[in-house]
């Protein structure tokens, strides 16, 4: 199989088949969006300008495989991911071996495989199961409604009702989803391919199910099930991202992407509502209000933060790099579009606040805050660049420093509305 390497948002140029272009541009298309732009290079009939967006992972193409690589590197986006479902697996990525130009499927399947057989050495986890089914013995409770509904006079067979211990429990079911979902999509390593065989191996006896990338449900933690948690909550965040399969002509096209944009923004979120002592009721994406007298423009910033009824804080989080500019000793970010200034500040007009914040990835460097005053209303825009490099105990560092300018801007819309 034919391999092309790209980076994200780094143009390079690639020979295409008709057929391969073609299933590309209809990726871009579908649901799951590849965000990859195909730009024909001018006199060459079979060469393409290949320039990836913020979406990452891998893509099987007919004869070829397509990789995307995170600038940010895989590891550090496995551990921003993992933040936001379980932070205990963070520690246990911190363990794994990452390898040069493996694609994110393996890499995902080698440590799915890693955190399962740390889970199942004691044991597949059992648990208890209500089940309702008519028998011709009596288990656990008659269900007399059933019984007479359906029954009529006739006694055999009885709708009981029942508990079954069983390994047929939501936990299982999602670790067994998760290896089916990444063993579909053409692994390169036959090491992970037969280790996702033993996963499911294992789980032979658990019900398949297919969980939505929005409806992935989520396991409560006691002393009992606790060593599972580390593989369940790697096997919800396989699950969250996109699995899919396309195919145009003869040409079949499947693959598992990340979009970093989402991440970002998830991370962001739960981060920040950590560094601010918040909850998620009171910290995160909802809607602030109108922005016309008529309520006919609503709107709904990534980042809110409440008390009761009134909005404190609003901002905006983007999965752009600003490109830096030397203002004194150090890097500061750069212009943000226009656009995203003129989101903000319909924001914090419909909100009614002095000011709000809108957050960047920046992906190597310094980076800090900037501020622009809008001109006769008065309204304070800031825009910080989070960098995302080194560790992740690094990164939330860093946005401890961005709650306490959020932390600041909130007193400072408490000030201006005692003194009005």
């Amino acid at each position: 199989m034919r391999q092309i390497s790209l980076r994200e948002y780094e143009p390079s140029e690639h020979r295409l088949s008709t057929d391969e272009r073609s299933t590309l541009q209809l990726l871009n298309a579908g649901k799951e969006k590849l965000s990859l732009d195909i730009q024909q290079v001018i006199g060459n009939d079979d060469t393409y300008r290949l320039t990836p967006g913020s979406v990452v992972g891998a893509v099987d193409v007919g004869n070829l495989s397509l990789l995307i690589k995170p600038k940010i590197g895989i590891g550090q986006l496995l551990s921003l991911a993992c933040y936001v479902y379980e932070k205990d697996i963070v520690r246990f990525l911190q363990q794994f071996e990452f390898r040069e130009n493996e694609a994110l499927p393996d890499i995902l399947a080698r440590a799915l495989i890693m955190a399962a057989r740390r889970a199942f050495a004691r044991g597949l986890l059992h648990g208890y199961l209500r089940k309702e089914e008519a028998l011709y013995t009596v288990r656990g409770r008659i269900r007399f409604d059933a019984q007479l509904r359906r029954r009529f006079s006739i006694p055999l067979p009885v709708e009981v009702r029942y508990n079954e211990f069983t390994e047929d429990i939501p936990a299982n079911q999602l670790v067994k989803a998760a290896a089916y979902r990444l063993g579909g999509m053409g692994l390169r390593s036959t090491q992970a391919r037969s280790g996702l065989a033993w996963v499911a191996g294992m789980l032979g006896k658990v019900s398949w199910k297919e969980f939505p990338a929005n409806a992935v449900p989520e396991v409560e933690f006691d002393r009992l099930n606790e060593h599972y948690r580390g593989v369940v909550a790697l096997s919800r965040l396989i699950l969250r991202h996109s699995a899919f399969e396309a195919q145009r002509g003869e040409v079949r096209a499947n693959g598992f992407l990340m979009d970093m944009n989402q991440v970002f923004q998830e991370f962001v979120t739960v981060a920040l509502r950590e560094a601010l002592g918040a909850s998620e009721r009171t910290f995160g994406e909802k809607w602030v209000g109108y922005l016309d007298d008529g309520k006919q423009i609503r709107l709904r910033p990534d980042l809110t933060w409440w008390e009761g009824n009134r909005c404190w804080f609003v901002g905006d989080v983007k999965y752009k790099k600003l490109e830096g500019r030397k203002g004194g000793e150090k890097e500061e970010p750069g212009k943000p579009p226009n656009d995203d200034m003129y989101q903000l500040l319909a924001y914090v007009t419909a909100a009614n606040l002095p000011g709000g914040m809108l957050i960047y990835a920046q992906w190597e460097g310094e980076a800090g805050t900037v501020k622009y005053t809008v001109r006769h209303c008065g309204k304070v825009l800031r825009v910080a660049a989070l960098d995302l490099s080194g560790s992740l105990e690094e990164v939330l560092g860093r946005v401890k420093e961005l709650a306490k300018e959020i932390k600041s801007l909130r007193k400072e819309g408490e000030a201006r509305r005692r003194a009005a």
